[in-house]
């Protein structure tokens, strides 16, 4: 398979995760870029952020028209991860490169079984609760910044299970978070020389955003709890893959 292909093919899965989960694009798009295209760990994860804010943000207009985002939720959110993500994002190129798979690994595995402990929400929102949402959004910000991660595959659950919103609303709203976040992450990894092979990152950014479209579409036709269900496995998936490689010599 080619590099190209790979990009291409790795770019639409991402895409359609966004779409459809409203996170889940990091998860995916670094170990893609690791094991697939060969990326060095520090690289892929930067790499993933561009990727991810480009497709987030097509995602998010998407879910805006059809009413999805909290927007008063989702700023709160998201403005308190801003600063822990800048800070922990200069940190990064300084941790050896198993550390930051294997961290990557757990986190996600800790996400995906707290969403299938969570709850399933079908009905309104709960109410705005801006102490929960700053402290929730600063933790996310962190991990954000470190793992290279857009953070909705940790925002959704925290949407969901900590701050009350329906899993629908959940996904739209992911999305605001995520663009938020991966753009101060992206800010504090500028002038740590980034390294991007843009002949790889531009062909599967195009795939995800294309990808992100359908991803949709798709979750206007899925009830939210088959969506949370599957969101939460197909994380936990690949948090076990990785988690394995890191530990297996």
């Amino acid at each position: 398979m080619t590099a190209l292909i790979a990009a291409l093919l790795a770019g639409a899965v991402v895409g359609l995760a966004l779409g459809g989960l409203g996170g889940g694009g990091s998860v995916l798009a670094v170990p893609a870029l690791i094991y697939l295209l060969g990326f060095a760990p520090a690289d892929a994860t930067t790499a993933a952020l561009v990727i991810v804010t480009l497709t987030s943000v097509t995602a998010l207009s998407a879910h805006a028209r059809d009413g999805n985002v909290a927007w008063r939720t989702g700023l709160l959110f998201a403005a308190a991860g801003v600063v822990p993500a800048m800070l922990a994002g200069t940190l990064a190129d300084r941790v050896p490169a198993a550390v930051l798979v294997l961290a990557f690994s757990v986190v996600a595995a800790l996400a995906a079984l707290r969403m299938l402990r969570t709850p399933r929400r079908t009905g309104p929102d709960g109410p705005v609760r801006p102490a929960k949402a700053g402290a929730a959004g600063a933790g996310l910000g962190a991990v954000t910044g470190f793992l290279g991660v857009g953070g909705g595959f940790l925002a959704v659950p925290a949407l969901v299970g900590v701050l009350g919103l329906a899993m629908r609303r959940a996904v739209g709203t992911s999305l605001l978070v995520i663009t938020v976040n991966s753009l101060a992450a992206l800010g504090a990894r500028a002038g740590t020389g980034m390294h991007l092979d843009w002949a790889v990152v531009g062909p599967f950014t195009a795939a995800a955003v294309l990808g992100a479209w359908d991803g949709r579409r798709l979750a206007a036709k899925v009830r939210g709890t088959t969506l949370q269900t599957l969101f939460a496995y197909v994380l936990l998936a690949v948090a076990l893959f990785m988690l394995a490689d890191a530990l297996v010599p």
